[in-house]
Formats: structure tokens, sequence, C-alpha cells
């Protein structure tokens, strides 16, 4: 009786902590979103019962969502406590998308002196054909570029797959949560701009370049590759800033949070 009494606490208890990372999980991703909005303003003092009462969701997960946020780095711990969303330079930004470069040149070149996995370099040449296939269109639609995000996304995550290092992978994956440095982050930015395939085709010749380099297990020329890759995201950080304020919306989220000094 008392052993069946256990297993039934045991239980109660392992589904109120699923609940409370559910709960906290959600009230992270519409945190999230209320930044990335500007419906929470940088540098403002986030109001924890405002929260609360916005999303629906009890103090304690509010909480652990504002701590992780903190840790992504979209807040600030402020010294007389509690959070405010923070903002970034234009050089902050520069410096995320030369790190994410880096990062991702260290795992091409582990990946081309490891060895990549047959399978995982077949799905990394899937996901650059449906990207061949997407850049064959004379013009592209936004539906395009949105399948152009998942299909590049996912090239990028398979890269980190092929060098086998999860260590590398956590803090590549740290540096992506920014709403800037991710390999997409300007792709919808970019949608606007007049050579903006052009762009394109050359960011999947590097793709095509770098798969090759692994494949033929040359570390040091796929390094560079990957490394040169980053230089387009460097441009269309450029180009998303230039336009910011300008009459052109540009449907690029968290936008409002770049400042230019």
């Amino acid at each position: 009786m008392r052993k069946s009494i256990n297993v039934t606490a045991a239980n109660d208890d392992l589904q109120s902590a699923e609940r409370s990372t559910s709960q906290t999980v959600k009230a992270q991703l519409k945190l999230r979103e209320l930044i990335l909005s500007g419906e929470l303003p940088s540098g403002v003092r986030i109001a924890e019962l405002s929260i609360v009462e916005t999303l629906g969701v009890s103090r304690t997960p509010i909480r652990a969502a504002l701590v992780q946020l903190e840790q992504e780095g979209l807040l600030q711990a402020l010294p007389s406590g509690g959070f405010a969303v923070a903002s970034f330079s234009e050089r902050d930004i520069a410096d995320a998308i030369e790190l994410r470069g880096s990062l991702e040149g260290l795992l091409a070149r582990l990946a081309a002196e490891r060895g990549a996995p047959p399978v995982v370099l077949a799905e990394a040449r899937a996901a650059l054909q449906s990207i061949d296939a997407l850049l064959r269109q004379v013009t592209l639609t936004d539906e395009s570029f949105s399948h152009y995000v998942a299909a590049n996304e996912r090239f990028h995550t398979l890269l980190a797959e092929m060098a086998g290092s999860d260590v590398i992978a956590r803090q590549l994956e740290r540096i992506n949560r920014l709403p800037f440095a991710s390999p997409s982050a300007f792709v919808l930015a970019q949608s606007n701009a007049a050579d903006s395939r052009d762009m394109l085709v050359v960011a999947q010749a590097q793709h095509w370049q770098v798969l090759d380099a692994i494949e033929r297990r040359e570390s040091a020329r796929a390094e560079a590759i990957m490394r040169e890759h980053s230089r387009i995201a460097q441009r269309n950080l450029r180009l998303a800033v230039t336009h910011q304020g300008g009459s052109a919306a540009l449907p690029l989220p968290g936008l409002q949070l770049i400042r230019r000094r």
C-alpha cells in the first residue's frame, strides 16, 4: 500500500514538473514575440505583473522565462532588480555574425577532417537541391523566400551534425538565438532589394562549395568558405539598417532593437 502511494506521489510530482516546464516555454515564446514585435520597447523595465496579466501565466514561469531570455541576450538585468529589453548596436550584431561565421567555419573544418556521415551529407544535398529548385524561378515570391529560409536553416543545422561536435553546436545555437545572428535573420529584409535573387544565388554557390570541400576532405577550404559566407549576412545587416525608419517597412522581426550609434 505504501509503495502504491509513493508511486502515485512520484507521478504527481512528474506531471507537476512537466506542467511547469510547459508553462515556462509558453511564457518564453510569448515574451520573445512581444519583444521582437516591439510591444515591449527596449530600455524600459518590464512590469512583471503586467506580463502575468497579458500572458495569463503565473509569476513563477514568467520569472523563469525572463531569466532564460536574459541568458539569450534579449533582456538585460537591471541594477535595481528586474529586467529590461536589450538593444543592440550595429557593431554588436556584426560581431555576433562574425562569431557565427567563425564557429560554422570550425564546424566545416572538423566535418572535413573527421569525415561527415554519408546520411547527413545526403540530407544536406537534398536541402540544397530544394534551394536550387526555388532559385530557378524568374522572380521570388514571399512564399519562395519562406521556403528558402526553411531549407537554408536546415542546411546550416546539418553542418553541425556533419562535424559531430555537440560542444560547438551548443555554442552556435546560443549565438543563433539572437534575433539578428542566425543564418536566415536578414533574408526577409533582403527580399525587397533589387539584387535579392542574385545574393541568394551567391550564397547558394557557397553552400555547394563548402559541401564539396567537406566531401573532398579539404578542411582549410571548407573553413574559409563558411567564414566568407557570413559576409553576406554582414552586407544584409547594413542593408536592413540603411532602410530602418524609411518609407518601406522591412519584414524583419526585432529591427527596432538595432540602434545606429
